[in-house]
């Protein structure tokens, strides 16, 4: 589990596939102490397992086809910053929001404003996932935990204060570029069980569903 609180930017040196997994190597902008092969690493909000560079250097992760094919991980050109952050501990903070490190889907930056000392971001929308989308509510965007301040039936805005532009990724991205997004986890599980409970209320009563509810 995550937090969406970005503890580094890397930069992205390789990345190879070889039949249905590969690889991709990322240079970090800031050592992690204490690295052990096999942990968990959020690039860009896609929860990688670690293999090699844990004494120091670039770190190798081995990533899934999938991962590639449904992150912006399999496009970006060597060269790219992404945000890191390791997995919380126990005993950690939980300063953003709970982040399972699955991408939900990918999106383009619509486009990019200044207000003031901060920056406005507006996102494309993917239909396929508007039932999670509230105002005020949380969203990962590249494995940062942010807050929607407006959502419309074809993008939503997000605000992004300086310190958050300077320590991440995001001063490096421009309006027609993939971000990875990331629901907040708690919502669907919410939106699950409502649509869970809404289709038992509409299913018939039959012989097989009183004798499986202890009827008969």
């Amino acid at each position: 589990m995550f937090t969406g609180l970005v503890e580094t930017t890397g930069v992205i040196l390789a990345r190879k596939m070889n039949g249905d997994a590969g690889k991709i190597i990322i240079d970090p902008k800031k050592q992690f102490a204490d690295l052990e092969a096999g942990e968990s690493i959020a690039v860009n909000g896609a929860c990688l397992t670690l293999e090699a560079g844990m004494s120091g250097g670039p770190l190798t992760f081995h990533v899934m086809r999938e991962t590639f094919e449904r992150t912006n991980l399999g496009s970006m050109p060597y060269g790219s910053v992404v945000n890191m952050e390791r997995a919380l501990a126990a005993n950690g903070r939980l300063g953003g929001h709970i982040v399972a490190g699955h991408v939900d889907a990918t999106a383009r930056i619509l486009s990019l404003q200044r207000h003031n000392s901060d920056m406005e971001l507006e996102i494309e929308l993917p239909q396929e996932l508007r039932e999670y989308f509230v105002e005020k509510g949380s969203i990962t965007v590249d494995g940062i935990s942010l807050t929607l301040e407006t959502v419309s039936s074809s993008g939503f805005r997000i605000g992004i204060i300086p310190t958050t532009w300077r320590e991440t990724a995001l001063h490096t991205r421009k309006p027609g570029d993939s971000v990875n997004l990331e629901t907040d986890l708690i919502g669907k599980y919410v939106v699950s069980y409502l649509s869970r409970m809404t289709e038992k209320r509409r299913s018939p009563v039959t012989m097989e569903l009183l004798a499986g509810a202890g009827f008969l």
